[in-house]
Parts: structure tokens; C-alpha cells; sequence
């Protein structure tokens, strides 16, 4: 077992995304802990693969992203489910902590 603190990972850099492998090189799954500082985008984009993601906010306010510039809005609480092949992306309004889960891992 493996117990990772997330509030170890709250650091935010001035107008871009931090990354944080949380769970690496597991042959099940990946969970990565992103930071966006407010007014930052993760691109919308996909996977050429079969599987499953998921992309929970854990703090803050914002947009998941998806394919034909559609917005839903997000907020601290909210997971987004979808397929790795379908477009995903986020848009954080406010600094914004997502925890995204892929498996089969990328």
C-alpha cells in the first residue's frame, strides 16, 4: 500500500500547469494530480486507445472541455467520466487541483 498526501502537491506556478505522478508504471492504472493556475487551459485532446479516464476537481472552478468547443462547468467535487478516445480538456477560472485517473494507463 501506498499513501500519497495530496496537499503535498498544492503548488501552483504563475500561468501554466503543474504535473505529479501519483501512481507510475502501474500495469492497472495512473492516477496524475495536475495544477492549473487560474486563466490556464489544458488543451482539448484525445488518445488513438481503448480505456477510460476520469478527471475529478479537487479544488477550485472552471470548464471541462470536450470536442466542437463544448464547456461544462466544474467546480470542487465534480468528476468527469469518459472514454480516452473522446476529446477532454479543462479550463480553470480560478487556481483549479484536478486528479485525473487513466486504465489502462497511458
Amino acid at each position: 500500500m501506498k499513501i500519497v498526501q495530496l496537499e503535498d502537491t498544492r503548488e501552483f506556478s504563475s500561468g501554466i500547469m503543474k504535473r505529479f505522478f501519483l501512481v507510475e508504471n502501474s500495469p492497472h492504472f495512473k492516477i496524475i494530480n495536475f495544477n492549473l493556475d487560474a486563466g490556464v487551459t489544458f488543451p482539448v485532446h484525445s488518445h488513438d486507445l481503448d480505456g477510460e479516464l476520469s478527471i475529478q476537481v479537487l479544488e477550485g472552478e472552471g470548464y471541462f472541455l470536450g470536442e466542437a468547443n463544448g464547456e461544462i462547468a466544474a467546480k470542487a467535487g465534480d468528476i468527469l467520466i469518459s472514454q480516452i478516445r473522446e476529446p477532454h480538456g479543462v479550463r480553470a477560472t480560478t487556481q483549479m487541483r484536478l486528479l485525473v485517473t487513466i486504465a489502462p494507463p497511458i
